[in-house]
């Protein structure tokens, strides 16, 4: 390839969060490689850069990648992070990839629940607040990573944090569930705009993603480590949503290998999701 070549990507802005390892550094990588001019959101300052470096390897013709560091369990750094966000020329394509699994309830400075406030009120938030940049930058595109684990939510809207009842994979499912009602409110909420709203399963990935998980799932992520998927796999379908235009105008939908797929008939739940979209803006103190 020349480097006058066009590529799909070239000239879109993308925003990927938890770009440090996994899914998130292979998405960056593989869009840096389409053209697309990545900013990569990450937590911690040596991955990021890291990241950074590989981005820009792989997208040696593409615009230069930048770095955005900010821990998404804080709601203010959430907002800083935006409003430096916003500053961008446009966002073609947000990605909302970041997300954990926490061993023992723990609450963030905001008093919440960790992993619902990184898996959920996090994406939430930030979303909301660059809806403006991505209402002008139309037609594009915000692409949530959720999983398979969805369907076996117990989602119970009183007790969101869990407390008294707190069991770290019930947690990671319900934020899962979350981002599926999530994407089916905003893609709602968004009819018209031409901005759309997509969510997916990745597969069962050999990432991070574990680390801050129980015992038991660490070793068991560490023992059947060689039957998982690579991050590039996981990658592969968040890229789909983000670039192809068989997804163009598509919005609302829960995605598996590529393809559309009914998610749990919870998260089919119109009722359920329009409650929760009112309780995470109250949440997050969403104007």
């Amino acid at each position: 390839m020349t480097g006058t070549s066009v590529r799909p990507m070239t000239g879109r802005i993308c925003v990927v969060t938890g770009a440090s390892s996994g899914i998130g550094k292979a998405t960056s990588i593989a869009l840096a490689g389409l053209g697309a001019r990545v900013v990569l959101v990450c937590r911690d300052p040596a991955r990021g850069e890291q990241a950074l470096s590989e981005v820009a390897t792989a997208g040696d013709q593409a615009p230069k990648p930048s770095l955005e560091l900010a821990d998404l369990s804080s709601l203010e750094q959430v907002r800083a992070l935006a409003a430096r966000l916003n500053l961008l020329p446009r966002i073609d394509v947000l990605i909302n990839n970041a997300g954990l699994v926490v061993a023992k309830r723990q609450l963030t400075a905001d008093g919440f629940e960790h992993t619902l406030t990184v898996n959920h009120l996090a994406p939430f938030l930030l979303t909301n607040l660059l809806l403006p940049v991505l209402r002008a930058s139309a037609p594009s595109r915000v692409v949530t990573v959720s999983s398979i684990a969805h369907r076996s939510a117990l989602l119970n809207l009183n007790n969101l944090g869990l407390e008294g009842s707190y069991l770290a994979m019930r947690a990671y499912s319900n934020s899962k569930l979350a981002n599926v009602l999530f994407t089916r409110e905003l893609a709602s909420r968004l009819a018209g705009t031409e901005v759309t709203a997509n969510c997916l399963h990745p597969g069962t990935i050999r990432t991070r993603f574990g680390d801050t998980g129980a015992l038991w799932l660490r070793l068991g992520l560490a023992i059947g480590g060689g039957f998982l998927g690579t991050a590039e796999a996981g990658a592969r379908t968040v890229v789909f949503l983000a670039t192809s235009p068989d997804v163009a105008g598509q919005t609302g939908g829960y995605y598996v290998n590529c393809k559309r797929r009914q998610p749990s008939r919870t998260a089919g739940s119109d009722v359920l999701a329009g409650r929760l979209w009112e309780i995470s803006a109250e949440l997050t103190g969403l104007d």
